[in-house]
């Protein structure tokens, strides 16, 4: 038989292992939803990071509790939690069964509900009548994270009672909450947790060596600063993708033109003047030391 339960309520239980799965309707804009477990000590917090099971750590040292894989089913998608409840350490006061939304809040999630099953009766993988139903509803909308219900002692025994807290800081502020060291210096690109700082043992800081006081802060000397560091030397641009310009060639003066040869004619130097536009152009004075040179007798007048 079914207990359908309302938030706050509880039953006891005659399982020796339960399976809590939770169990919502996908689709378009709808939220993943990941079930997790916190063993919980009389102060209610975790005696250490182990005590949490999640999908980054599926199963607990004790293995009395594990999770398991998600399941596509014709009601819906599952995640679960399976607890044994005979092995259980005696510290352990509670299990707290959670859900977080990655993606949205828990207002956009449809039809989450706890099925908890007798793990023996009805193995994982098979059908069977649930041992309770709790239909999970948000007060706000706005919750990231849910306590859906938990399992705790009474007396020898263990009872399931129906919750439904909602948490609107996510799975790392109710992780937070029960004692769990958040690293939250990176963030998590595993299945069920995309966006969410990861959940474990936080790194201690590395100790700082002690700062030694100079002898002269003593005495009151000024102490000298430190060196100045040298001027960048200016890099070269980059070509974007194009070879580097070969150097430029050392610049060579242009040759003199030499002056030609007159044939036999003294040179005559040019004239510097600027022209004279149609006036007669300067000529120096003939050199009076000037002869022809000696002539065949075709050059000569006639007698």
């Amino acid at each position: 038989m079914t207990h359908a339960m309302l938030k706050g309520s509880n039953i006891p239980l005659d399982a020796r292992a339960v399976r809590a799965v939770l169990r919502w309707t996908p689709g378009p804009g709808v939220p993943d939803v990941d079930a997790s477990a916190l063993l919980v000590g009389e102060n209610g917090r975790v005696r250490s990071d182990e005590d949490f099971v999640f999908y980054n750590q599926p199963r607990h040292p004790s293995g009395a509790v594990r999770h398991l894989p998600k399941k596509r089913l014709v009601e819906g998608l599952t995640d679960a939690i399976e607890t044994d409840l005979g092995t259980l350490e005696p510290s352990v006061h509670r299990v707290v069964l959670a859900a977080s939304a990655d993606g949205g809040d828990f207002g956009r999630v449809r039809d989450l509900c706890v099925l908890l099953y007798d793990a023996v009766a009805v193995p994982a993988g098979q059908s069977g009548e649930p041992l309770a139903l709790f239909e999970v509803q948000p007060e706000t909308g706005s919750e990231t994270a849910m306590i859906c219900g938990e399992l705790y002692r009474r007396g020898e025994g263990w009872k399931f009672r129906a919750l439904g807290q909602g948490y609107a800081s996510g799975l790392v502020g109710l992780a937070t909450e029960f004692g769990i060291s958040v690293d939250e210096s990176e963030e998590t690109g595993g299945a069920g947790g995309a966006g969410e700082a990861p959940i474990q043992a936080a790194a201690p800081a590395p100790a700082q060596a002690p700062e030694e006081a100079p002898a002269a802060a003593a005495t009151g000397a000024q102490v000298p600063g430190p060196a100045p560091e040298p001027a960048p030397q200016p890099q070269p641009q980059p070509g974007y993708g194009y070879p580097p310009p070969p150097p430029a060639p050392p610049t060579v003066p242009p040759a003199t033109p030499q002056p030609q040869p007159a044939y036999g004619y003294p040179h005559q130097p040019a004239p510097t003047g600027a022209p004279a536009y149609g006036y007669p152009q300067y000529r120096p004075a003939p050199d009076p030391s000037f002869r022809l040179p000696p002539q065949g007798p075709q050059f000569l007048p006639n007698r």
